[in-house]
Order: C-alpha cells, then sequence, then structure tokens
C-alpha cells in the first residue's frame, strides 16, 4: 500500500509540473481573465460567500505567482487595442477583474496589486456605489486615477436573459451614462450579472457603445476568437486547497478554452 501511495504522489507531482510548464508555454497564446469579486479578511464560512471572495494573503499569493510566471496585467482596452492592431500587448498578458464594486477593491486589493506591479478592471453595479461595502463616487474616481479601468454591472444587477427588453435596455445604456457623468470618460466593457446574457443583449450592448463584455464562460480568450461579447474569464473563488487550486482553474481554463 506504502508503495502504491508513494508511485501516487510522483505520477500527482509530475502532472503538476507538466501542466504547470504547459500553462507557462502555451498561456501565451491566449489571454486570461482572472474574475474576483471581495479582497477580504473576513471569515467566511457560507458556501455561496466562498464563491465571490478570497483573503488578502491568497489574493497576495497568487500576484506573486503570476508575477514569478512572468505575466503583467493589461487592460481590457489594450486587449481591444492589440486586436484591433493599434497597439502590442506583453508577451504574457493578464487581465484581472472584479465584479460589483466592493469597498475592498479599492481598501485592500488595489495596493496589493500595486504591490506587484499589476492593475485591475472593476465593473460598478451602479445603484449599489455609495452602500456601506461598495465603493463611493470618489473612491471609483481614486481607482481610476490609479489605473484602474472602470466597467458597467448593470444599474440593479438583474440577470439580463430573464428581463425584458425595455429594462434590460436600461440596465445596459443607462449604467454605461451614468458611470461616464461620474468619472469623466468613456466606459467600454460589460460583465453580465450571473454570467447571463443572450442574443438581445449582444445588440443591445453594441447600440449602447460597449466594446465587449464578460460573459460567465470559462476559458482563456484565444487569438482566433471573435466574439467580444462574451468573453471568457477564469473566475477565482476562495480556495480550499491554497495556491495549487488557483493554478489547477488557469490550466483548466486553458484546456477547455478552444471548446469553449
Amino acid at each position: 500500500m506504502k508503495n502504491k501511495q508513494k508511485i501516487l504522489l510522483i505520477v500527482v507531482v509530475c502532472l503538476a509540473l507538466a501542466l504547470d510548464t504547459l500553462w507557462s508555454r502555451v498561456g501565451t497564446q491566449g489571454v486570461p481573465i482572472l474574475a474576483y469579486h471581495q479582497v477580504t479578511s473576513e471569515i467566511v464560512d457560507d458556501e455561496d460567500e466562498m464563491h465571490y471572495s478570497v483573503s488578502p494573503e491568497e489574493f497576495a499569493e497568487q500576484l506573486n505567482y503570476l508575477k514569478n510566471k512572468g505575466y503583467q496585467s493589461v487592460s481590457l482596452h489594450d486587449v481591444f487595442e492589440a486586436r484591433e492592431g493599434r497597439a502590442q500587448l506583453p508577451a504574457k498578458p493578464i487581465v484581472l477583474t472584479f465584479d460589483d464594486g466592493y469597498k475592498d477593491n479599492y481598501t485592500v486589493a488595489l495596493p496589493i496589486m500595486e504591490q506587484y506591479g499589476f492593475s485591475g478592471t472593476v465593473f460598478i453595479i451602479v445603484n449599489s456605489v455609495g452602500e456601506s461595502e461598495y465603493l463611493s463616487w470618489d473612491e471609483i474616481r481614486a481607482m481610476q486615477q490609479r489605473h484602474t479601468e472602470i466597467g458597467s454591472h448593470t444599474l440593479n444587477h438583474v440577470s439580463l436573459r430573464d428581463t425584458p427588453l425595455p429594462e434590460k435596455r436600461q440596465e445596459i445604456a443607462e449604467s454605461k451614462q451614468l458611470i461616464e457623468n461620474q468619472i469623466g470618460q468613456r466606459v467600454e466593457f460589460f460583465a453580465y450579472p450571473y454570467g447571463s446574457y443572450d442574443q438581445e443583449s449582444f445588440s443591445l450592448l453594441r447600440s449602447a457603445g460597449y466594446r465587449g463584455a464578460c460573459a460567465g464562460i470559462a476559458g482563456y480568450n484565444l487569438p482566433g476568437d471573435n466574439l467580444p461579447y462574451r468573453l471568457k474569464r477564469v473566475n477565482i473563488p476562495r480556495p480550499r486547497f491554497g495556491l495549487l487550486e488557483f493554478k489547477l482553474r488557469l490550466w483548466r481554463a486553458l484546456l477547455v478554452s478552444p471548446f469553449a
């Protein structure tokens, strides 16, 4: 039995090393967009809440891993400029995104990102701005001045697939306009609440002037992809198995990318 356990351990270690090498090399062919929500030191026991937060220590460990692998953060604007031939991405680009616009994105996540030389994109629920756990407009503008890209996450965090057309149009277009009025800059990108969308959403986003939108589809965004309104992301919840789980999520996303 002990020999079998040793063999299994050797196989697991070898597989992990092989996947890590694969991700380091092949991963440069696509752009991973990581999806975070909260970065908080609060103890989380609820299963749903674990899905939407990581601790500051875990977040720093993940960024340190990415930095050591040679990854450089870029904005979604940078990705689209490169796709359209107006800019060039670094050899290993990665996009860090945060949904909902929690206050800890400013107070906790941003200083850690700056420590490791990263920046991010925050998708704002407009009608939550200023509530107790959410960013204020002053904090959003402060993040913007510190190289944070600001996008929309609707007015009220509704599932667009289940929303009537007039309300859906308002959630998409009005949220964009209100954010632009507050930050004085064009809002180019959108993230679907719950990852929920439909074909109707695509045309509404296009009409409102968005360049792209992040969906709930796992994977990397590959060079041949031409689906600006269903960008793939890698969801990063609070890990149960530390950095290994983070690596496994990246590896899995890479492997499923051609089929997503």
